[in-house]
């Protein structure tokens, strides 16, 4: 039973692992470069690399631009013209128009080549009707072996105007309608927009949350609002002194300097407060002064608003002039028309508010960074290089809903590097979606990740729920992360990446997700120089935040930006941009920790590996490796300067040889390494745990002793380590004096043995001593050892 177990574990290993792909990339076009054989170049004349690392996919387009001269109808004697195109089975309709017998659409469709069953295309202009059946006007049909063909760069086909036909083709009617029909790919400029055959069933505002999209967030600045002082402060009471502190507010975000420590109505305080804000700059400084009255009760003694705009834009450390702002009244009578000269009083503040140009405003978390360049655009450096991936599809995605009984999955994809975000199409009810689009980037530093999420579109009309808090949500599929700097230049990477997501109930493969990515370097030069220059812009390092302010700014700055994108049409939805910037990396993960516990142990466990290795040296394991380092040693001995270019040349191999079993893949998500395959139930279901916590009692007192437990595990490492320091210390402290008595007397003695004889003659002898056989060994501790264990610390003085 126990083997069987095994190999079902091995298999899902080998099921979560990266998988090689061989897709056909690529233009390839049909012979001839039309349909059937007619177009306007020859199968092998033309290649374009706009489109080189995906599948090449095939849509016959067709733009239907306005109609004129339409005939009315006999018994409203006006028209309500639409226009529907039918490719076999797939029928696409434009929106219709009242009374207007010259209407104007302007709308592109598109029908996938691979799904065409008809040789012809059929172009129908009807008459909306409110009651029956909808009128024929007239058709115009197109044979497919004569669709011309269209490739980018080059400029978009003219359209034309086609008489109308009758039902039966035998004769024209009245009417004319304008065209442009051609066959092209997914590079068209006219793909994303369209609208496609494979989304037919999706209707109403659906059609708008399918399209293919590119997002930028917005530039986010730092707000630095530096508060001095204040001046001439007057209390509501008169007959106390004001206990002051300022309220800053901007939009949402809410700080508080701390209360002057001296009751004064000239306070001093020279903190600073630093906020996040993006462009176009809508919220405005909102200030207010208060005195602490009761500890429930803060009175308002004035007030300051300041727009964004006014503020200076400071792009390196240098000082900000300050300025002094009068505090508008706050309280009774503030309102009164009649008594507006009185808002402005004798009470003023002290502020240096600048706009912060110099750091980069991090929006995402700090480990897995798409971007290090600064707000202000003056201080951007050049690219170092250009990367491009190619979202092929997805394959095997699990059933995220249930439409008409069974499951079904409508997913599109959302890659996110720097400021730009892109969106794919929705492919709607399939598992197995096939999008082939392409995307570039420009890198500025290729430390840094491109994030790919997978999602389940669940805004394609008529089945979502109403907006507010139970409004859909776009379901998570999986993430995929792409370190660039683990790639190498100028080749094509294509790999099936596993969609793995963590449940309460452990890991789970949702699908996967096949890319072709490559990144191309520019200069070899620049990237030389940008592997030596700080990550962050110099002004994280001359004028730091604290790692509080880091985190808080950081989750504003998100919140920020899942609002702007939100705001776009479609919508970039909150639930997408907080899943993508990782929102909830830093809440605490039993599962998390110990990870990193065992990450910590796996680099150790090489220095513990060559430490037994020399042990096994000095207890003569292997007689000939002995000699061998005994050999080494004489001879670094005798010829110290040699250590370092040993060293260095040492260091030289090893990397050559390394070179051989270098990673062929970019890494991927290692449910090994994240410790997924192995968490306890109860530890996943603590990392699911809302914050505050919304588990019974009974759990949270029983997770509360489990941690108490670790706690002390880590609570006595971390006194162990304290106590040797504590013996180091007590060396020279006296606070044993015989032992620090003896320890400065062999001190001396080292100091006159150790003048007096050559260095190489002490390090012959320590070396020789060390390495001695174990025939002259002793299984006891040594004298050293046994002396410093007995030294005391301060555990003694520990209640």
């Amino acid at each position: 039973m126990h083997p069987v177990n095994s190999q079902a574990h091995r298999s899902d290993q080998d099921d979560y692992n990266l998988k090689d792909t061989n897709p056909q990339l690529g233009e390839r076009w049909p012979n001839g470069g039309g349909y059937g054989g007619r177009g306007w170049m020859s199968g092998g004349e033309r290649y374009t690399s706009t489109y080189d690392l995906v599948e090449q996919a095939f849509y016959i387009y067709v733009r239907v631009v306005k109609a004129k001269d339409l005939p009315p109808n006999s018994v409203t004697a006006s028209c309500d013209p639409y226009v529907e195109v039918k490719l076999g089975n797939y029928k696409g309709r434009t929106k219709h128009f009242e009374k207007k017998m010259n209407p104007e659409w302007n709308q592109v469709f598109s029908f996938s080549k691979d799904r065409v069953q008809s040789s012809s295309l059929e172009v129908f202009v009807k008459d909306k009707e409110m009651v029956g059946r909808d009128d024929y006007i007239g058709r115009v049909v197109f044979d497919l072996n004569e669709i011309p063909t269209r490739v980018p760069p080059d400029s978009p086909l003219a359209p034309q105007w086609y008489r109308l036909e009758d039902r039966r083709g035998e004769g024209k009617v009245r009417g004319e309608i304008m065209l442009a029909v051609w066959m092209g790919t997914q590079a068209d400029e006219a793909f994303p927009e369209a609208w496609h055959s494979d989304a037919a069933s999706v209707f109403g505002e659906g059609v708008y949350n399918i399209r293919s999209k590119v997002y930028v967030s917005p530039k986010l600045w730092y707000l630095r609002v530096n508060v001095i002082e204040a001046q001439d402060v007057i209390p509501n009471d008169r007959s106390r002194l004001p206990e002051v502190s300022v309220k800053a507010q901007v939009g949402n975000q809410i700080l508080k300097t701390k209360i002057c420590p001296t009751r004064t109505a000239n306070p001093l305080w020279n903190e600073d407060l630093v906020f996040v804000a993006a462009e176009p700059f809508e919220e405005q400084l909102f200030l207010t002064v208060e005195d602490r009255v009761t500890p429930l009760k803060d009175d308002v003694l004035g007030k300051l608003n300041l727009p964004l705009n006014s503020f200076e834009k400071r792009l390196d450390h240098r000082p900000v002039h300050s300025r002094w702002f009068n505090l508008e009244k706050f309280g009774f009578g503030v309102l009164e028309a009649d008594r507006r000269k009185e808002l402005k009083f004798s009470s003023r503040i002290h502020l240096r508010v600048c706009l912060e140009g110099g750091y980069h405003v991090l929006d995402e978390s700090t480990m897995y960074i798409s971007d290090q360049r600064p707000t202000a655009k003056q201080l951007w450096k050049q690219p170092v290089g250009i990367f491009e991936v190619g979202i092929l599809g997805a394959h095997g995605l699990l059933p995220m809903k249930m439409k008409d009984g069974r499951g079904s999955t409508d997913a599109y994809c959302v890659a996110k590097y720097g400021q730009k975000w892109v969106r794919t199409r929705t492919i709607p009810d399939t598992l197995s979606p096939k999008w082939n689009e392409q995307y570039t980037w420009e890198v500025y530093d290729p430390c840094t990740v491109i994030t790919l999420g997978v999602f389940d579109n669940c805004h394609l009309g008529g089945g979502e729920k109403p907006t507010g808090g139970n409004a859909a949500r776009d379901s998570r599929i999986g993430k995929v992360r792409i370190r660039i700097s683990t790639l190498e230049a100028n080749r094509i990477y294509t790999h099936s990446y596993p969609l793995l997501v963590l449940h309460p109930h452990g890991v789970k493969k949702m699908g996967e997700l096949q890319l072709a990515v490559r990144f191309i370097t520019l200069s070899l030069a620049h990237m030389i120089y940008v592997y030596g220059h700080p990550l962050l812009p110099k002004m994280h390092y001359l004028h730091p935040f604290t790692v509080n302010q880091v985190e808080n700014l950081r989750y504003q700055a998100m919140k920020i930006v899942a609002v702007r994108l939100g705001r776009a049409e479609p919508p970039l939805r909150k639930e997408v941009v907080e899943y993508m910037l990782d929102v909830d990396s830093n809440m605490w993960s039993m599962r998390r920790s110990k990870a990193n516990f065992f990450r910590i142990m796996s680099l150790l466990s090489g220095i513990i590996s060559m430490g037994r290795w020399f042990g096994d040296v000095c207890d003569w394991q292997n007689p000939i490796t002995s000699v061998l380092v005994h050999i080494l040693f004489l001879i670094l001995i005798w010829y110290p300067e040699l250590i370092l270019p040993t060293t260095f040349l040492y260091m030289f191999l090893i990397g050559l040889w390394n070179y051989r079993f270098r990673p062929r893949h970019p890494p991927h998500m290692d449910t090994k390494i994240s410790w997924a395959d192995a968490a306890h139930p109860d530890e996943l279901d603590e990392e699911f745990d809302t914050f505050p916590t919304s588990k019974s009692q009974d759990v949270v007192r029983l997770r509360y002793d489990k941690l108490r437990s670790v706690a002390g595990s880590i609570q006595t490492v971390v006194g162990d380590i304290a106590t040797q320091g504590e013996r180091f210390q007590s060396l020279l402290s006296w606070r044993d004096p015989r032992a620090t008595s003896l320890f400065i007397v062999f001190c001396l003695c080292s100091a006159v043995v150790l003048y007096a004889t050559p260095f190489r003659v002490v390090a012959l002898l320590a070396g020789l001593y060390y390495l001695r056989h174990p025939r002259f060994r002793s299984k006891l501790p040594s004298v050293p050892s046994n002396f410093f264990k007995r030294l005391p610390a301060q555990t003694d003085s520990l209640l």
